[in-house]
């Protein structure tokens, strides 16, 4: 499997505990939280990385050059911010098979990559989410499923009494992908997924699994507990 890994947010609702790097570079029990992203995905199968990289890019550097000693990745870098729909964009460019896998590297949501996949694949999907059942939540927008699971509608935050949330791991049929007639710079939620849910295939897999978010000074100290 490949991975597209979204690297490039300025992170600055995390800027009062981490000042001086960039958000998937924040430390976890000294550890960069990126690298345990890359520890998950690499056991979930994934062979191939491309990184989108932006805001102090030159902080990666080192760091993946030191986690692949073999150079088994690829980066490209925003000039200016893209937005996560123009970063996967510049990113799936650079893809080599068929189906992706696209996803946030301020998040860490341990899904079975495979079964997200399969399922893709079966459904000859042009874009599938990972989809995490969350309970009293108004953090996050929801998404509403048929009962084949296809995707019906996403809604904007408010509070839910259970639903599903869009963890932010996605496969995506590159050709199809590119395709669309969208700009350099888009919101993949607003843009993408949003604008075409009624003509796409969208399909959502559900996966009960470990989810945390970094964005939040809250969620970062407890990332610190989880993740040791």
């Amino acid at each position: 499997m490949e991975a597209v890994v979204l690297a490039g947010g300025l992170g600055t609702r995390l800027r009062s505990v981490v000042p001086d790097l960039p958000k998937c570079m924040a430390p976890i029990n000294g550890t960069p939280f990126l690298s345990y992203l890359i520890d998950h995905l690499t056991a979930q199968g994934v062979t191939k990385f491309i990184f989108a990289l932006g805001y102090k890019s030159e902080e990666f550097i080192h760091f993946l050059h030191t986690k692949f000693p073999n150079n088994n990745f690829s980066i490209v870098i925003e000039d200016e911010p893209l937005g996560t729909g123009g970063a996967i964009k510049l990113a799936a460019n650079k893809a080599s098979t068929k189906d992706i896998i696209a996803l946030n590297g301020d998040s860490l949501y341990k899904v079975n990559l495979k079964q997200l996949m399969q399922f893709h694949v079966q459904n000859n999907a042009d874009c599938t989410l990972a989809l995490k059942p969350m309970q009293q939540f108004d953090r996050y927008g929801s998404v509403e499923i048929n009962a084949n699971a296809s995707i019906v509608s996403f809604k904007e935050k408010q509070f839910m009494e259970s639903g599903f949330i869009n963890g932010g791991v996605y496969a995506l049929n590159v050709a199809n992908f590119l395709a669309k007639p969208l700009p350099n710079k888009f919101s993949l939620e607003k843009d993408y997924l949003e604008k075409y849910a009624q003509e796409a295939k969208f399909y959502g897999n559900t996966q009960e699994a470990y989810f945390i978010d970094i964005g939040i000074p809250e969620d970062f100290a407890k990332a610190q507990v989880e993740l040791l």
